[in-house]
């Protein structure tokens, strides 16, 4: 007896039989938003580099975020501005700086919200390096440890205004463990730690360094970034941040490192996030002004395809465009 041939196109004649057996589907619920908050009221700083994305003053905020939620997203990821910048960074660890400040706004107007903080210290040194550094011979490098103790009062303050879960993002060994045991020991055992675990030295960063003006007045990161041609020592970054008590593990950026993510969700049990950094958002508005292709249906499929490799969460810019371009 012979069988005929099946015909895979009979299961694409139509859009609601294509929807019936879509194998990813990506919605609100898997977001997360990014927020630039900066100092100051009635503020709305349009980011070139990042059509559609603004630094905003907590007042601000409070009008974006209400949206974001409105549309289903639950969580925010927050990015602090300071007013002023110093040596160490120490706007990051004020109990009235901007980041607390606005996460105690955000917990107050919206409970329900879940706020990550992100917790690095780039935005903050005036520098632009991710900790302390210090000179070693003629040029300056990181001071791994002295940083360390920084990103314990850090995850401290964010935690105690309110913080649902801190994100440390400087690829600084040891962190995880260390904010870890600082948040226990201040009694926020159920702040979660969302840990850039594998955050490589990418050059999609350049529009958020100029959104947070964190860009590294000398050298660079890439002696505490990933080496974006290596992919097994990400497990080896992702085992070491579970085993000292990350959460979730996330890969930054998403779209060149997809296989990456999907090594990570593959081998570990823990949720894994991918972040959609400023690069692959910027790239995509830049096609879509010049007209070359359709910007909210590509950010859809980026964004879909960042889901099939195995994302749990996605952080993104396109979160809210895209959560109004979502149909069941």
């Amino acid at each position: 007896m012979t069988f005929p041939i099946s015909r895979p196109r009979r299961l694409r004649k139509s859009a609601s039989l294509r929807r019936l057996l879509r194998e990813t589907r990506i919605s609100p619920a898997s977001l997360v938003e990014p927020f630039f908050v900066c100092p100051g009221k009635n503020v709305r700083q349009p980011i070139s580099a990042m059509p559609g994305i603004c630094r905003f003053s907590v007042d601000h905020l409070l009008r974006e975020a209400r949206e974001s939620h409105r549309l289903g997203i639950p969580a925010v990821l927050l990015f602090g501005v300071p007013r002023e910048k110093d040596p160490l960074g120490k706007e990051a660890y004020a109990r009235d700086g901007i980041v607390p400040t606005a996460v105690r706004a955000l917990k107050d107007a919206l409970p329900d919200l879940t706020v990550i903080t992100d917790l690095c210290f780039c935005e903050y040194t005036d520098h632009g390096h991710c900790g302390v550094v210090k000179k070693s011979g003629r040029s300056f490098v990181l001071d791994n440890d002295a940083t360390l103790d920084l990103m314990a009062r850090t995850a401290v303050v964010q935690a105690d205004a309110g913080a649902d879960g801190v994100a440390p993002s400087g690829m600084i060994d040891g962190g995880v463990r260390t904010i870890r045991r600082a948040l226990d020991e201040d009694g926020k055992k159920d702040t979660f730690l969302l840990a850039y675990t594998a955050k490589y030295a990418s050059a999609f960063y350049g529009p958020f360094r100029e959104a947070a003006a964190s860009a590294p007045l000398f050298g660079d990161r890439r002696t505490y970034q990933m080496d974006p041609a290596n992919a097994r020592e990400a497990l080896r970054e992702a085992a070491l941040d579970v085993k000292e008590g990350a959460d979730i593990v996330m890969v930054k950026p998403a779209l060149a490192y997809l296989d990456v993510l999907r090594l990570l969700k593959d081998r570990f049990s823990v949720p894994v996030a991918a972040y959609n950094v400023s690069g692959e958002y910027s790239m995509i508005k830049a096609a879509a002004a010049k007209g070359w292709i359709d910007g909210a249906a590509a950010a859809l499929e980026v964004l879909t395809s960042i889901k099939r490799a195995g994302a749990d969460v996605i952080v993104t810019y396109h979160a809210r465009e895209a959560a109004r371009g979502m149909k069941p």
